[in-house]
């Protein structure tokens, strides 16, 4: 490995994983820890100390992992290293790593708001959102982002996730209903079907913890899905009174 270039562990070498070491590898030495993944191109393959004692430590893990992940590494993080999660939803993964990484360390929640499929032609154009720790600069992390074409969003944990309620939550849920319909391709479409089928395919290969972690991990999920229901119960009652699809006002 170059000297000169910085390293970073990569702790979670799931879809998303695979998917951001393909862009950090032209860029840094990359040491990857994930016992259940295939080989990768760019990326040496080192055992869970080696790569959490980088300056730079990266968790790729579904949420649902990472208070035993923050666990497992805390013992080997260097004075001053940088850890980053890049999960869907943020006040529940900084409270797991306030609470079990050691003081020293520096954290930076961030959530890249595309996929390997939605960024497929590239990240330029595409949106990130950092959540620093307080007191923790963020502007090396942005810097970095930007250079790749990215643009950077900063925020709180909380307002993060108030705000990914709505865009987040709410498109993957309607989305994953589409989905569970199975409905064959029509012959003919119209621009509106397609864009909400397209937004379907977007999420449709998604994995389970990442669909439970932005329902059910959000604390302002659930209201936002229950009053979509009501909606969608109140709209379908209207339809079958034959009093229409109005507001009701």
């Amino acid at each position: 490995m170059a000297e000169d270039r910085k390293q970073i562990g990569m702790i979670g070498l799931g879809a998303f994983g695979r998917f951001a070491a393909g862009h950090l590898a032209p860029h840094f030495d990359l040491l990857g820890h994930d016992p259940q993944a295939a080989e990768l191109p760019g990326l040496v393959r080192v055992r869970l100390e080696a790569a959490a004692a980088c300056p730079v430590v990266v968790l790729a893990v579904p949420v649902q992992a990472l208070e035993q992940t923050c666990q497992d590494i805390a013992p080997f993080l260097p004075e001053g290293a940088l850890v980053l999660d890049v999960a869907s939803v943020k006040v529940e993964p900084m409270r797991a790593m306030r609470a079990w990484l050691p003081a020293h360390v520096r954290i930076i929640g961030t959530h890249p708001l595309f996929g390997p499929q939605s960024a497929a032609k590239g990240l330029a154009g595409q949106s990130i959102v950092l959540c620093p720790d307080t007191g923790v600069d963020a502007a090396p992390v942005a810097a970095l982002c930007e250079g790749l074409g990215l643009e950077v969003h900063l925020s709180d944990p909380d307002t993060h996730d108030r705000a990914m309620a709505n865009v987040q939550a709410l498109t993957h849920l309607v989305s994953r209903v589409i989905a569970e319909l199975d409905i064959p391709p029509p012959p003919y479409t119209t621009r509106s079907y397609d864009l909400l089928r397209q937004a379907t395919d977007l999420v449709r290969n998604d994995s389970d913890d990442l669909f439970q972690a932005i329902e059910q991990l959000n604390p302002y999920a659930a209201s936002l899905r229950k009053r979509f229901f009501e909606a969608a119960r109140a709209f379908d009652g209207r339809l079958d009174t034959g009093s229409g699809a109005g507001s009701g006002e």
